[in-house]
């Protein structure tokens, strides 16, 4: 999740892809704390890396629940989550490596450790999609 802000921003600049499929994320619990806020979807050959196919940023969040729409085309895609809470651009860790910041991925119940791919991917078709995602805090 480093380079999750240059994902999310290098996502921005491209263009919704043809024959795009609707995926839309439903994030819940994120906490009013100020900051920033980065939704980054990404293929695999993109995660965790300073790109993404599609992605938002948003300022001061407010508390509670956010929606989020991206035109992507049909493939497997993770769905990362970054609340930069602090606002001091970087994802904040403890002693122990557990991270401080908030954050959200697809399918990471139960993840211990660094995720991989094949762990948070989903499969979006050609019709609309959608996922929710429950923000975790570690501060």
């Amino acid at each position: 999740m480093k380079g999750l802000f240059l994902t999310v921003v290098g996502a921005l600049a491209v263009a919704a892809p043809a024959h795009a499929s609707n995926l839309t994320v439903h994030l819940d619990g994120v906490r009013g704390t100020g900051g920033t806020l980065f939704v980054s979807v990404q293929t695999r050959a993109e995660f965790m890396q300073e790109r993404g196919t599609a992605g938002s940023v948003l300022s001061s969040p407010q508390s509670g629940a956010h929606q989020f729409s991206f035109a992507v085309p049909a493939g497997e895609y993770a769905v990362s989550v970054w609340h930069d809470d602090n606002g001091n651009g970087r994802f904040d860790k403890d002693d122990r490596h557990m991270p401080l910041d908030g954050w959200a991925l697809t399918n990471s119940e139960g993840l211990r450790g660094e995720p991989n791919f094949d762990q948070v991917r989903m499969q979006i078709g050609e019709a609309p999609s959608s996922v929710r995602l429950s923000m975790a805090y570690g501060r």
